[in-house]
């Protein structure tokens, strides 16, 4: 037995944590969204097999993925400004209001039901994926960023987002930036800084929220932080972070969006069975 767990299963639960790292960690470069789409539903998983209660299953499974893209981004977020083509001064600009919607959301996770994460990662990645895969380059709300310091609210809603999906809020960020007339390379390249001080401040806010139900949550967590998975799948996610990255810069803008789209709503589509399975 290791923590409770019998041992064959606790390997074979090993291995699905490390096969998801090296996906995951491919996809935040790739896509730039920090790979949470991949690493929510793979945690999802193996916390309902660990037997952890539903009431802090999802909410135990976003903020370890936060935690694990933090290291992960940071890897993608040197490779993108390494090829020139991250925005540094909207990095800058929306980093603020990002990290305070982080810590909204965290706030958040410390009172709601696991149905309130679940219905917030179908609406914001299922939009996102039928934006990429039906949209068109016309569909543009302007063909630059307005110029209001009221822009800086879409970083709070990126952060926003980050905590209530587990997705950094990087798939957010590249559809904002897209339809302000940004290339799909500027903008996964752009997303990939502004979701590094997202994970940071969203690994910190829900360590802080799942505080309160510690009494529930599996042994070696601390708040909604799994240090199990944080181990296993940080230092893989963070190898092929970079690979991604190297990957979508040698691939067309319209090849990557549609492979873009049709991962983000394979991911909405698995929690939207889980929520109305309920």
């Amino acid at each position: 037995m290791i923590f409770g767990v019998p041992i064959s299963e606790f390997l074979w639960l090993a291995v699905a944590i490390l096969v998801g790292g090296v996906i995951s960690g491919f996809l935040a470069g790739l896509f730039g969204i920090g790979g949470g789409a991949i690493v929510v539903p793979v945690l999802f998983e193996v916390f309902r097999f660990l037997g952890v209660p539903e009431a802090v299953h999802m909410q135990l499974a976003i903020g370890t993925s936060l935690a694990i893209m933090a290291p992960t981004n940071i890897r993608s977020y040197l490779a993108h400004r390494a090829s020139g083509a991250v925005l540094d001064d909207i990095v800058w600009q929306w980093s603020l209001p990002a990290v305070i919607g982080t810590g909204v959301g965290s706030l958040i996770a410390t009172v709601a039901p696991s149905a309130v994460f679940k219905l917030a990662f179908v609406i914001v990645i299922g939009i996102i994926a039928l934006k990429l895969l039906l949209g068109k380059d016309t569909w543009r709300i302007a063909d630059d960023l307005p110029r209001s310091p009221l822009v800086r609210g879409f970083g709070f809603l990126v952060g926003l987002s980050a905590a209530l999906t587990g997705v950094s809020g990087g798939s957010l960020c590249t559809m904002v930036l897209m339809l302000y007339g940004k290339t799909i390379h500027n903008a996964v390249a752009t997303s990939a800084g502004l979701i590094v001080p997202i994970t940071i401040a969203g690994t910190i806010g829900y360590a802080l929220a799942g505080l309160p139900h510690q009494a529930l949550l599996p042994p070696l967590s601390i708040g909604f932080i799994s240090l199990i998975g944080f181990a296993l799948m940080a230092p893989v996610a963070s190898l092929t972070a970079s690979t991604g990255a190297r990957v979508a810069h040698a691939m067309s803008k319209r090849h990557l969006e549609i492979g873009f789209g049709l991962f983000l709503l394979t991911a909405a589509l698995r929690f939207l069975v889980s929520l109305i399975a309920g």
